[in-house]
């Protein structure tokens, strides 16, 4: 997309999304900005629905983020939700949180390339996706095993043996 000189920032919009891998489901929302409160609404939205409402338990992965990190944001997830868990990924580590790989879905398939007129129709793209894959999604299916990472390990160990030989 070429940017003329004229060229005005239309703003951002925080898209939220919780994804329950078995069955497929997104719960997304959009909001004005990230933090603990719009985080607050995604959780309400999940835990008001069934089956999670009368779930024995709920697990939350979720990165670091501002939002959701650290001992204060378990204790305040599960004083609202006492069936709900935080569980955070490693820092740095977020690709093993799936709902990074519907991110990535929603960036090529949605947000690129930056076309929109305003927010509103950022956020109607955003809402139509949302439910349109909610139709024809299946849960991702993981190829990669254990022996697979076993390999990698040991290829890469071989690497640095050469590397310090060298």
């Amino acid at each position: 997309m070429r940017v003329a000189h004229e060229y005005e920032r239309g703003g951002a919009l925080a898209y939220l999304a919780a994804w329950d891998v078995p069955r497929a489901k997104v719960f997304g929302r959009c909001e004005d900005t990230t933090g603990i409160e719009p985080f607050a609404r995604l959780v309400d939205q999940v835990m008001t629905t069934e089956p999670y409402a009368a779930a024995r338990r709920v697990f939350f992965v979720v990165d670091n983020g501002s939002s959701h990190r650290g001992q204060r944001s378990i204790d305040r997830l599960h004083e609202r939700w006492s069936n709900a868990h935080l569980v955070h990924v490693p820092v740095h580590a977020s690709w093993l949180n799936q709902v990074e790989i519907y991110f990535s879905v929603i960036q090529r398939k949605v947000l690129t390339p930056n076309d929109f007129a305003d927010l509103a129709e950022v956020e109607a793209r955003l809402l139509a996706f949302e439910r349109r894959y909610e139709r024809t999604a299946t849960p991702f299916e993981w190829k990669f095993t254990r022996s697979d990472l076993a390999k990698l390990m040991e290829r890469l160990a071989e690497k640095e043996d050469y590397r310090t030989a060298a």
